[in-house]
C-alpha cells in the first residue's frame, strides 16, 4: 500500500506515449507499416550479410532465409532477384561503389556494404522502383540494421551513384535536363 503523503518522485515515471505514426522512437518504420518489398529487402540484407561475412553459398543462404519467420509476408520474387543479382554481380557492384568511398572496402561495415549492393543493384535492374524510393529504402535499412551513422554513408554513396545509374530520372526529378550528348563541331550548325 502506498502512502498518499509520499512525494510523486518516488514512483517510477512512465515514458511519454508515442504518437501512432508507423515509426519507432528511433525513426524506423514499424513492421506493420512495411510493404512486401521493404520486407524482401530486409531479408536480402540478412542474406547478403551471411554471404559477405560467412562466405556462405547463395543456395544455402536462400533456403535458410526463406525459412525465417515472416518471410511469407515478403515479396519473394523481388527477394530472389535482388539476392541472386547482388551475389552474381558483386564484383561489378563493388567496382561502382569503390570510387565513392573514402576508405578501403574491407573497412566498410558488412551491413553498409550489403545495403549499398542492394541500392546499386536496384538502380540498375529495378527500373520500376523510382530512384528516390531505392535511396530511401536503403537509408532505412542502414538506420535499422547498421551502425549509428551508417545510413549517412549509404546515403552519400548512393546519392553519388544515382545520377550515373539513373541519369534521366534524376535529372527530371531535380528539374534539370539530362546530360546532353557532346556538342557538334560542325560550322553549319
Amino acid at each position: 500500500m502506498t502512502d498518499p503523503t509520499t512525494p510523486a518522485a518516488s514512483t517510477p515515471a512512465r515514458p511519454p506515449k508515442q504518437a501512432r505514426t508507423g515509426l519507432k522512437s528511433n525513426g524506423v518504420r514499424k513492421a506493420a507499416s512495411k510493404s512486401n518489398r521493404s520486407r524482401a529487402r530486409e531479408f536480402v540484407l540478412q542474406a547478403l550479410y551471411q554471404h559477405i561475412v560467412g562466405r556462405n553459398e547463395a543456395t544455402a543462404i536462400d533456403s535458410f532465409t526463406r525459412d525465417l519467420a515472416g518471410f511469407h509476408k515478403a515479396d519473394a520474387a523481388h527477394y530472389n532477384a535482388v539476392l541472386h543479382g547482388c551475389i552474381n554481380a558483386a564484383a561489378e557492384l563493388d567496382a561502382l561503389i569503390t570510387p565513392l568511398l573514402d576508405r578501403k572496402m574491407a573497412e566498410i561495415s558488412p551491413i553498409e556494404h550489403a545495403t549499398m549492393w542492394i541500392g546499386v543493384y536496384e538502380f540498375q535492374h529495378c527500373l520500376d522502383v523510382p530512384w528516390r524510393v531505392v535511396l530511401n529504402e536503403c537509408i532505412e535499412l542502414a538506420k535499422e540494421f547498421g551502425g549509428t551513422d551508417g545510413h549517412k554513408y549509404v546515403n552519400a554513396v548512393l546519392n553519388g551513384l544515382a545520377p550515373l545509374l539513373r541519369a534521366a530520372e534524376v535529372a527530371a526529378d531535380k528539374g534539370a535536363a539530362p546530360p546532353a550528348a557532346p556538342a557538334s563541331t560542325d560550322a553549319g550548325a
